[in-house]
């Protein structure tokens, strides 16, 4: 063999183990991301919140329901859904017996378009071009309604352009929430003025981080923003990052923390799950975030990620 067919034998290799690793191994690959952010009202107790989203779940993805029933163990304080939780029209009793133990907890939620449609075949070029660029093509219905009735029986509130203040351990979090941006449902005009002043937390929930609904949250005054639908780019180069967000945020805030303004924070989940006709993830493990929100300093220090601690990731297999 010469020189060129042995490069080429190896490249075909490599290319078939990252495959396997991708797609065989990486996205079950469980972990937890965790990171205190200075954002309560000065004087609040800090207040343990768990995010989690975009499970993308089926029915037969038996450990991923097992892992995120496991997630209770952490006893976290309160819970936040940042949607895309179906991605099969049989995949709601799945879904609530995966967040069945979480639903004791004080929590909220609002949706993404996989629990409104299913995933469909699509060809995988289409991931890597620019959001505007993408005609949406929607599967079929999901039955969205009943994953609703199910969450809201157990005492989850539905924050689709609703504001609400919640009580968690004695402390009013206010909350505000949008429908999934990425298929433009969001009404940001419903839920817009100046949140409760008097709360320990300031908070807003959306399914895809758009810029244009990340701006008037800021504006108004609210201190933390919670999303998803990034996937945390899903497949990640080293020393790069992301590849595309599928949304106009930009790449470098496609998973975990960061800053939006002088004021607000905010949260990604780079999330659980894949759709079923794209089932890899290379460099960006699934994940739940555990994040211990503690008051903010007096006067707040500038920089992206001045006054975060994170902690490393904790596989939980």
């Amino acid at each position: 063999m010469n020189k060129l067919g042995r490069a080429l034998l190896a490249t075909t290799a490599v290319g078939a183990a990252t495959i396997a690793y991708a797609a065989g191994i990486e996205r079950r690959h469980w972990t937890l991301r965790t990171a205190t952010v200075p954002v309560l009202s000065p004087g609040a107790k800090p207040i343990r919140v768990l995010h989690i989203s975009d499970l993308h779940m089926t029915p037969n993805q038996v450990s991923k329901q097992r892992w995120v029933a496991a997630l209770a163990d952490l006893d976290p304080d309160f819970v936040v859904n940042t949607g895309d939780n179906l991605a099969h029209k049989d995949a709601v009793p799945g879904t609530l017996r995966a967040l069945g133990p979480l639903l004791d907890k004080p929590g909220v939620f609002v949706f993404g378009s996989n629990d409104y449609f299913a995933p469909k075949l699509k060809n995988p070029v289409r991931y890597l071009l620019p959001s505007s660029k993408i005609k949406r093509i929607h599967g079929v219905t999901l039955p969205w309604r009943d994953l609703r009735a199910g969450m809201i029986e157990r005492g989850w509130e539905d924050l689709t352009h609703v504001r609400k203040t919640v009580m968690v351990n004695g402390q009013a979090i206010f909350c505000a929430g949008l429908d999934d941006p990425h298929l433009k449902r969001d009404r940001y005009a419903d839920i817009a003025g100046t949140p409760d002043p008097g709360a320990a937390l300031r908070l807003g929930v959306t399914h895809s981080p758009e810029p244009r609904v990340l701006d008037p949250f800021a504006a108004d005054g609210y201190d933390f923003v919670m999303a998803g639908h990034t996937h945390g780019g899903q497949l990640r180069i080293p020393f790069y990052g992301a590849v595309v967000t599928n949304c106009e945020l930009d790449r470098g805030r496609a998973r975990g923390v960061s800053r939006w303004g002088s004021h607000m924070w905010m949260n990604v989940s780079a999330g659980m799950g894949t759709s079923p006709y794209a089932p890899v993830r290379f460099c960006c493990p699934p994940e739940a975030s555990l994040l211990t929100l503690v008051p903010r300093p007096v006067t707040p220090g500038q920089g992206r990620n001045e006054g975060v601690r994170f902690g490393a990731g904790a596989d939980m297999m």
